[in-house]
């Protein structure tokens, strides 16, 4: 995962550890999920798809990346700005961006409740109808999430997904069409938010950099743009020049 270039900075971007956001929080506060083999990291796939490579991928970095994956596996790269290797084929592109806390209003809604194992199904299907972003079986073992019930129903919900040292990703945050425009994801963004202040960390987030609607809301409540990054899938080549046999630590 290569370290885009922070917003508004001239020369070499200093290294900052939200540029490469999911070694880090693999290698601090979440190092109990990790997966790894020689320099790549990943969490458990019923986790979160997110894995990490070193800031400045080599060959041999890219031979443990399809030897973790397996032949033929479509891995997440994060931020990754560099030139994949011959036989490796891009088969998502999106431009994204990183918003920090600058400001939020954090407070505590009375109406939401934390979620927990006995919600996940309720919360997948949540997920299916809204897609906000990759939410597996056992994202909810990532951090703390909160939800918004409706006639019992779970209508809205957003939570805690990569936690770099001193620094908390929000992350699931979707309504269900039906209570759209009641202002229900702002007050779990801002919830979720207060709660990660209370543990002294920082609230951060990633969207799609063509997300003018989130962009709007984000800013609104106080978050600011870090850097521009982007969200890639890569399909790990069927037949890899190297052979390697994969041990997950």
């Amino acid at each position: 995962m290569s370290a885009a270039r922070p917003t508004g900075t001239d020369g070499p971007a200093r290294p900052h550890v939200l540029d490469n956001p999911a070694r880090a929080a693999l290698t601090g506060p979440h190092a109990h999920f990790a997966e790894r083999y020689g320099r790549v990291l990943r969490y458990p796939v019923d986790v979160t798809p997110w894995l990490a490579l070193s800031d400045e991928p080599d060959a041999e970095d890219w031979a443990d990346l399809a030897a973790l994956a397996g032949p033929g596996a479509e891995v997440p790269l994060l931020g990754f700005r560099g030139q994949v290797p011959p036989g490796w084929e891009i088969t998502f592109r999106m431009a994204g961006v990183q918003l920090v806390d600058d400001g939020l209003a954090t407070a505590p809604d009375p109406e939401a409740v934390p979620l927990g194992p006995a919600d996940v199904p309720e919360m997948l299907d949540l997920v299916a109808r809204t897609r906000p972003g990759p939410f597996e079986r056992r994202t909810i073992e990532m951090g703390s999430y909160l939800g918004i019930r409706r006639d019992g129903a779970l209508v809205a919900m957003a939570g805690e997904r990569l936690r770099p040292p001193g620094w908390t990703e929000i992350s699931a945050v979707c309504t269900d069409p039906s209570v759209r425009g009641q202002g229900l994801a702002s007050r779990l963004i801002l919830a979720v938010a207060h709660g990660i202040r209370e543990r002294g960390d920082t609230p951060f987030l990633h969207t799609g950099a063509d997300n003018t609607g989130a962009l709007r809301l984000y800013e609104s409540l106080g978050f600011r743009l870090r850097m521009r990054t982007a969200f890639l899938s890569a399909r790990v080549p069927e037949r890899m020049t190297q052979e390697r046999t994969v041990g997950v630590a």
